[in-house]
């Protein structure tokens, strides 16, 4: 169950809390929630590659955009190179390549507690889904938003306290949401045309002390592949919620993972040094491995124009 292969650290960056890994036109695309960066692994670094040429040394990721506030995650937009839909601040905004930013709603300055925007990702409708959680972690002080074509944004659950993921099977038709602080990982039912969501089922539970489900992504079997805040891991598990497979790392607090590279099959994974006083070498790197399944690109946030 435990993975044989020696999960890679390419590049030099150490990010303070690394989210939001996607592999986005033959690139790996990630954010720096706390300093508000938008990075991107530059070109010619061979990122899609399952190992690194022995003496080889480590390049920096390229910085493509850093906002005034907390930018929890993005998705490409359709058929506007450049262009990005993002999670940031107190809620959706695009960013254009000229540095703009557009505001599609602000719904988390309404939220009594002082909030910011989380995870989130386009799914293959096109739709935007994205979650919000309170700086002090307030129980339940969280929200999910879907924005659908034409940038309505609408609250679709309440309740949760760190929402993370969200992950969407290959046909939508599923869609896994963590609610980190309570360990559990939830799958509901999506209605494809609407994006309604049907009756949710528990799809993992971590017992105390093995750690927190995070970011996550699906493979082309059904898998979901899931970091493991606080135990230094990353999960797959079956599509019926048994695990499979176990990839340890050097950083105890992973944070999001994606599946990119040139067959699909090189899954990147995020991490965090926030609260590491001192950090360890590796707390905060990004990591590649090799896997067996390969997983889809990033799927594109799609205007009305684009449908």
């Amino acid at each position: 169950m435990t993975g044989d292969a020696r999960p890679l650290s390419p590049w030099s960056d150490r990010l303070v809390l690394g989210e939001s890994a996607r592999w986005v036109g033959g690139r790996l695309v990630l954010v720096d929630i706390l300093t508000g960066r938008l990075l991107e692994a530059p070109a010619g670094d061979r990122a899609g590659a399952a190992a690194d040429a022995p003496g080889e040394s480590p390049a920096a990721l390229r910085t493509i955009a850093e906002l005034p506030f907390h930018l929890g995650a993005v998705a490409p937009v359709a058929d506007a190179p450049g262009s990005w839909i993002a999670a940031a601040g107190t809620g959706i905004c695009l960013l254009s390549p000229d540095g703009g930013i557009d505001w599609l709603a602000r719904p988390e300055d309404d939220n009594p507690v002082e909030s910011r925007m989380n995870d989130g990702v386009a799914d293959p409708s096109g739709r935007f889904w994205a979650g919000s959680m309170a700086y002090d972690v307030t129980p339940g002080a969280g929200c999910l938003y879907r924005v659908d074509p034409g940038g309505c944004v609408t609250r679709v659950l309440d309740g949760i306290t760190v929402p993370n993921g969200p992950a969407f099977n290959g046909d939508g038709s599923l869609m896994y949401l963590a609610d980190s602080a309570r360990s559990t990982v939830h799958r509901y039912p999506v209605d494809a045309s609407s994006g309604a969501l049907g009756r949710p089922e528990v799809f993992v539970t971590l017992a105390a002390g093995e750690g927190k489900p995070d970011g996550m992504t699906v493979d082309r079997e059904g898998g979901v592949w899931i970091a493991i805040w606080g135990a230094g891991a990353v999960h797959r598990y079956r599509p019926d919620g048994a695990l499979d497979r176990v990839i340890g790392l050097p950083a105890p607090q992973p944070t999001s993972v994606c599946l990119g590279g040139r067959d699909g099959r090189v899954l990147h994974i995020t991490s965090a040094s926030v609260g590491r006083d001192p950090a360890q070498p590796y707390e905060g790197a990004v990591f590649r491995v090799q896997v067996e399944v390969p997983g889809p690109p990033a799927r594109c946030y799609r205007r009305e124009r684009d449908r």
